[in-house]
């Protein structure tokens, strides 16, 4: 498995594992499938060559397996912060270590950018293997969104977690 930056050369890949993202696991993420199916790849492009995040992709071979965004925060009062978000693994690669990968080289990412003192996340509070993952690299829970989100006539809680690196 490679992990590398994603670039615009990678949008056809990456739109096609975020589409099969949005579509199995709805509840993982406030975008949905319906919001995103149609955008373009001039679109998605753009998302991966913003100045202030960073998608990495890993690969086993060509395909692109997993992804996981750093979003970093550029308003002076909160350059001290980065957000992670964006991160799911294909179904058929989980519990390889292939997330934990993912996070702790954004985590790294964002302890060599001189501003950067907190690392903040959202995932959903039903979501356990996830929290255990990024409890086991040291993110901390500090609070619980109830109802964040609501799909159909379902709601689901948001877990926010903390990772202070400095």
């Amino acid at each position: 498995m490679k992990i590398r930056l994603l670039t615009e050369s990678d949008s056809t890949k990456y739109k096609s594992l975020r589409l099969e993202a949005l579509h199995n696991n709805p509840e993982a993420f406030s975008s949905s499938y319906e919001e995103e199916k149609d955008m373009s790849i001039q679109q998605t492009e753009v998302r991966l060559n913003s100045g202030h995040s960073y998608t990495l992709g890993a690969f086993i071979e060509e395909d692109l397996v997993g992804v996981a965004t750093l979003v970093v925060e550029t308003k002076k009062k909160i350059q001290h912060r980065a957000t992670i978000v964006a991160v799911y693994v294909h179904q058929d690669f989980r519990y390889e270590g292939i997330g934990k990968r993912l996070i702790t080289e954004l985590t790294t990412m964002a302890k060599n950018k001189p501003k950067i003192e907190q690392i903040y996340l959202t995932v959903t509070a039903s979501n356990l293997p996830a929290k255990q993952l990024y409890t086991s690299l040291g993110f901390e829970s500090y609070g619980i969104e109830k109802r964040a989100l609501k799909i159909d006539d379902t709601y689901y809680d948001d877990e926010l977690m903390v990772l202070f690196i400095k």
